[in-house]
């Protein structure tokens, strides 16, 4: 499960700030729906000083991304503009006394919300769409321009830890070659050598299971997790097992809760170390027939 700070669950139960700002003159639109996260700010700008007077966010993501919204909208007001500009995406993690390292993309998304919103008000463009060709990502829509200012910003070195930060490669992992080849370059250029075997996160370098130790690895994942969901009156289930999709059913205090979608996500990093490949955690809901190797499943 993702070890969160008390201040990131202060800041997802209770966020400052939520909710579109009345009369705002700068909005920051970003992210994409289809992607799973998207973030609106909205911020009320004083037309003389350049501060920000109130600042306001609608997100649709996790509870990072509620979190760090929130952050971001308390560490800007009362800035300018320009001051507001210098705020990163690390400023905001820290701000909440640390992301788990796959979380740090949402503090990202904050800083370019921002962007948007100032280049917003200034009647500057600032684009979120891409072209076709820019993409690197196609799964989440992340081009090459973010991946070099992320690696740049934050020090980054690995694959992994670009995932963690933009999303980009979390998806199907066909952009991983992309990935490296902008992290030789960049990386060359401040004097270091990309080493993509090194740099492999060590659970990805597991041997290929059959498919009955497979299902037996999945089902110790999952079983390791209730004891922590059944202290909150929650609980999970396996249902089935289609390739790369596992479907779960969500139960007690669980089904139904604020943070679902976050404990999904958390059985699913679970998985993904004990198995040591990529998988998706879905609700039993979006199950469509049962496969031949879900069909193993015991009941």
């Amino acid at each position: 499960m993702w070890d969160y700070s008390e201040t990131v669950k202060e800041h997802f139960f209770n966020p400052r700030n939520a909710g579109a700002v009345d009369d705002a003159n700068a909005i920051g639109e970003v992210g994409s729906l289809s992607c799973g996260d998207a973030l609106r700010l909205t911020l009320k700008v004083d037309p003389t000083t350049e501060i920000i007077l109130d600042a306001g966010f609608q997100t649709f993501g996790c509870g990072s991304a509620i979190a760090s919204s929130s952050a971001l909208t308390e560490i800007i007001k009362g800035m300018t503009l320009d001051t507001a500009l210098q705020v990163s995406n690390q400023d905001i993690a820290e701000y909440l006394e640390g992301l788990p390292p796959e979380k740090m993309h949402c503090s990202v998304m904050g800083r370019e919300a921002l962007q948007a919103a100032v280049a917003n008000y200034r009647g500057e463009a600032w684009q979120d769409d891409h072209e076709e060709g820019a993409l690197v990502c196609k799964c989440f829509a992340v081009d090459a321009v973010l991946i070099e200012d992320t690696i740049r910003a934050n020090g980054l070195g690995t694959v992994q830890e670009v995932t963690n930060y933009t999303k980009a490669g979390g998806g199907c992992s066909a952009c991983h070659e992309g990935i490296e080849e902008i992290l030789t370059r960049i990386l060359a250029e401040q004097g270091k050598t990309f080493d993509p075997i090194a740099a492999s996160a060590p659970p990805m370098r597991k041997p290929k299971l059959g498919t009955l130790a497979r299902i037996r690895r999945i089902e110790n994942a999952i079983e390791a997790i209730r004891p922590n969901l059944q202290r909150d009156r929650g609980d999970v289930e396996l249902v089935d097992i289609d390739g790369k999709n596992v479907y779960v059913n969500m139960t007690g205090a669980c089904s139904g809760c604020q943070l679902a979608s976050t404990t999904l996500e958390g059985i699913q990093q679970r998985i993904v170390e004990d198995l040591g490949e990529r998988v998706r955690v879905l609700p039993a809901g979006q199950r469509q027939a049962p496969s031949a190797e879900g069909r193993g499943v015991p009941a």
